[in-house]
């Protein structure tokens, strides 16, 4: 779902928040009724300019409760003789281990858990690289707010073994990389790993 002529995203997108909060804090039945109400037009609007069923808008858009708050996306960088390791998804491209931070771990456990599904290594988290809005630097935008964590990291064990989410595992340098996944990293993104990696110190980079 990306931006188009008109902030149509950015509205739709700020009446489900301002609906989410709503449903949440209201206690007036009609005030109730009345969000809702709000949250609907909001996944029509989606619904409507994305071309997607709006049974599937709501299940993406609609369907957490509380106040609304960026999702956390977490992305290792791991490093063998001075490159970097990449996975390969199924779609045929390639990313750093990573993915959407679970309810029940902490940042940190999750980069270190992804890795393990996403590649067999062990890994020990060591320097936090970079706290990014995710819409400053990937597309397509997506209908919700994204901070992604940068964290380079140590491995410590393991091996690649298949799994659901990757096909292979590798380490490219910076000039060698092969086609990426770039609505999770781009070259960008991967350089500025690279400069983590090969700094005496380093000062983490929050947009």
């Amino acid at each position: 779902m990306e931006h188009g002529t008109v902030p149509w995203l950015d509205w739709a997108v700020e009446l489900q928040a301002l609906a989410q909060a709503g449903l949440y804090y209201g206690k007036d039945p009609f005030d109730i009724e009345r969000f809702q109400r709000v949250r609907d037009i909001a996944a029509e609007m989606l619904s409507r300019q994305a071309d997607l069923p709006l049974e599937t808008v709501k299940n993406l858009f609609c369907c957490e409760t509380g106040y609304q708050t960026p999702k956390l996306d977490t992305r290792a960088a791991v490093f063998q003789k001075g490159r970097i390791l990449l996975v390969r998804e199924n779609s045929g491209k390639w990313s750093l281990p990573g993915g959407w931070v679970d309810v029940n771990v902490s940042v940190l456990e999750n980069t270190v858990k992804e890795v393990r599904e996403e590649a067999g290594l062990e890994v020990v988290p060591r320097r936090l690289i970079a706290v990014q809005d995710r819409e400053k630097h990937n597309h397509p935008v997506y209908a919700w707010k994204v901070c992604k964590i940068f964290v380079l990291c140590d491995v410590v064990g393991g091996a690649f073994q298949p799994n659901s989410e990757t096909t292979a595992s590798k380490y490219f340098s910076l000039e060698s990389l092969p086609p990426l996944a770039e609505e999770k990293n781009t070259e960008e993104q991967i350089r500025m790993c690279f400069q983590a990696f090969q700094a005496e110190t380093w000062e983490t980079r929050i947009d």
